[in-house]
């Protein structure tokens, strides 16, 4: 049962989780006061031994939970008062899979917005970021690595193609709760790599789309992509709008 192999998962913390916990843990002790300032991303970037995109992703993690503030131009701060943990998908090592199956909906209907304008609005440096990152999820799967970070990081790319900073900052945020159903197809056991291996194939077509300036391509296979990460699960999604249905055979 997929259902249980999901329980039987051991997640391994990402880098930036754990720079994020690392900071939350000072903020906690005192060391970083509420209303001062955190070190710049170069700095952070050389205590923690990890680039700078990290550091980036870590502050975006403690700002989705109230912890920091950012101020324009001026850098991240401690918050004076914590905000609410209010837009949590889940607590712990992973999601229920009914969280699971909310977050796939979700990833459906944001993910095939964003692939839509990307396609209208990419330029020449846009496709060659959306590739590198295509690039580097290649190289996870010739030597048989996590490329979870990289699959992140070609979404936000892609992202970033609409020219919306709006809307690549929704997904700057949302990205740390989405990472974790993208996560599954690197780390779900069996099917001898196949999961990551259909999941690339289905990158492939989001990127060739949006490269192409195919709107409605790119919103296609952007779905369909969610929609055959949600199966692999055991969870189905319909065609066209989000279904109830479940996969009552996993």
């Amino acid at each position: 049962m997929l259902t249980n192999e999901l329980k039987r998962i051991v997640r391994r913390p990402r880098l930036s989780e754990e720079v994020s916990i690392a900071l939350e843990g000072r903020i906690a002790r005192g060391e970083i006061k509420p209303g001062e300032q955190l070190p710049v991303e170069k700095a952070l970037a050389e205590t923690f031994g990890v680039s700078r995109a990290v550091i980036r992703e870590a502050v975006a993690r403690l700002k989705a939970d109230g912890r920091v503030e950012t101020r324009q131009g001026a850098g991240a701060f401690v918050a004076l008062v914590p905000k609410s943990l209010n837009f949590r998908f889940w607590q712990g090592d992973g999601p229920a899979q009914v969280e699971l199956r909310e977050i796939f909906e979700l990833r459906a209907m944001v993910e095939s917005s964003i692939a839509e304008l990307a396609a209208r609005r990419r330029l020449p440096a846009d496709i060659t970021a959306i590739e590198c990152f295509l690039h580097a999820m290649d190289d996870a799967l010739a030597s048989g690595s996590d490329g979870s970070e990289a699959d992140d990081d070609f979404h936000l790319a892609i992202a970033a193609a609409t020219h919306n900073s709006y809307t690549h900052r929704l997904l700057e945020f949302l990205g740390r709760h989405f990472s974790e159903s993208r996560r599954l197809a690197w780390t779900m056991p069996g099917r001898n790599g196949a999961l990551p291996q259909e999941a690339q194939a289905e990158h492939r077509l989001i990127f060739a789309a949006v490269a192409a300036g195919d709107p409605a391509r790119a919103r296609h296979h952007s779905h369909e992509h969610v929609r055959c990460a949600a199966r692999r699960v055991g969870i189905v999604l319909a065609d066209d709008l989000v279904s109830e249905q479940r996969d009552e055979q996993q």
